[in-house]
Parts: C-alpha cells; structure tokens; sequence
C-alpha cells in the first residue's frame, strides 16, 4: 500500500543527500514522521501548505516499513505514523506539487 509525505523542496533535497530523513520540523516535534492516505493528502495539503510553493508529493511503500503505526487524528480518521527513519528505499516515487488557483495540483492517479 502507498502512503504519502509532502515535503518542501529543501527537505526533498535533504533526504535525497542523505538517504534518509527524521522528517520536516514537525515530525521532529512529534517523534514520528507524519504521512497521508491517499484519501487524506489533499485535506493535508490545504490545512499544513496552504498557499506554499516548491512541494514535494513523496509516494512510500507500507511493505517497507518497520515500526509504521496507524493512529487515531483529526476527525477519528486513522493516520499513519513511522517511528523510525524514513529512508529513500521506501520511496515508490516523488512528484513535484505544484500551486494551482484551487489549490495544489495532485496527481490523477496516486499510484
């Protein structure tokens, strides 16, 4: 299964250099770093990047991941959260998310 993480452009980078990341400010904060649903990326997008520019749409394979928990959020829907380093290993593929006049522009198929 695919899950999604939205980075800006320099935390891309950063992963990318590096081959693994703990995840942007927030997941730092939290002690995990935070993914999307398919469903939930775009409610992520327009509450945590509203307006932002030069993001990242990051697609992770579940299969990949040790200690990936789903855990209760917003709304009681289930988000799932990696308690461990993300590491491009994981990553099925990355595509840039650009700003449209609605909003960001996700790709048609999330797969």
């Amino acid at each position: 299964m695919l899950i999604y993480k939205i980075f800006r452009s320099d935390e891309w980078a950063t992963m990318q250099a590096d081959g693994e990341t703990l995840g942007a400010p927030v997941d730092l904060a939290d002690g995990f770093v935070h993914f999307s649903t398919a469903e939930q990326a775009r409610e992520t997008a327009a509450r945590h990047f509203s307006g932002e520019t030069g993001l990242w749409l990051i697609a992770a394979e579940t299969d990949a991941m040790d200690r990936l928990e789903w855990e209760t959020s917003r709304g009681g829907a289930k988000f799932p959260h990696l308690y461990a380093p993300f590491r491009m290993a994981q990553v099925a593929w990355a595509k840039e998310l650009p700003l449209g006049a609605d909003g960001h522009a996700f790709p048609v198929k999330m797969t």
